[in-house]
């Protein structure tokens, strides 16, 4: 049983809400260990079509536990590094679209979990940072990288040198996050988007991502061939019959979730 992550599914949605309140989630070994374990508990169920991550109480995350990481050295910060930046990247590359529903304060490693999901919707106190130089270190999450191709270079570096926290404002201008709600509505808000993705066919939905990812890592002709890929992978798919036809006789598709017989192919 999960304790600091409370893991909850209904209608195909997935949702994992860090639950450390009274350290403002703060990300520690034991909380990662049990998102990583949560993450192969819903990657093999195919039944899923989004996932959404949010923190309890007054943050999403409030960065790292530096309690825990006062004392390591250099190997034990590196390991300690690589963990944590492997977790965010299985969250990264999970098959299903992921929300980042941030209530309240995003910070450091917390920052760094929310740009590894798809899309970040925040509530209107929402507040970012990468506050890391003031503590000596880096971003050790791999925020260095995730954030400079959010906001661009520039204004990574202005960001993680000053360690300036910014608000939800703020964020939605320069692009890290992509949505604002009314802290009251954030959640309801964030509930309407995953159903309307839900709603879609969710093979093609999954193919979508892996062209757009794989893609966002190539050159531009190597990308157009990347999406042929993935969308003539589409008419394998029951869910590319229906939808069409569907559309032919003018009535509402009910999609199946079938892979072909081998979904991983390609």
């Amino acid at each position: 049983m999960s304790e600091h992550i409370i893991y909850h599914i209904a209608d195909g949605i997935a949702t994992l809400t860090l639950n450390r309140p009274k350290v403002l989630n703060a990300i520690n070994y034991d909380l990662l260990k049990e998102l990583d374990e949560l993450l192969d508990q819903a990657a093999a169920d195919d039944s899923l079509r989004v996932l959404i991550l949010t923190g309890s109480g007054k943050a999403f995350a409030a960065g790292a536990d530096i309690a825990q990481q006062a004392g390591m050295d250099q190997e034990e910060a590196a390991k300690w590094g690589r963990y944590g930046s492997g977790i965010f990247r299985r969250l990264e590359c999970f098959p299903i679209p992921t929300l980042a529903v941030v209530n309240g304060y995003a910070l450091g490693g917390g920052c760094e979990m929310a740009m590894a999901c798809d899309l970040i919707l925040a509530g209107e106190k929402a507040k970012f940072g990468q506050p890391e130089t003031g503590l000596g270190i880096t971003p050790g999450f791999s925020g260095t990288q995730r954030l400079l191709r959010r906001v661009g270079v520039s204004k990574a570096k202005e960001l993680i040198y000053t360690g300036r926290m910014i608000d939800a404002q703020e964020a939605l201008q320069i692009g890290l996050a992509d949505h604002i709600y009314p802290d009251d509505q954030l959640q309801t808000e964030a509930l309407a988007m995953a159903k309307k993705i839900a709603a879609n066919a969710p093979v093609a939905v999954r193919y979508a991502k892996c062209a757009i990812s794989e893609g966002a890592q190539a050159d531009i002709d190597t990308a157009i061939t990347i999406e042929n890929k993935w969308f003539s992978k589409c008419f394998a798919t029951q869910d590319q019959k229906e939808g069409m036809q569907a559309f032919l006789e003018k009535r509402k598709a009910t999609f199946l979730n079938k892979w072909p017989a081998n979904k991983n192919q390609g």
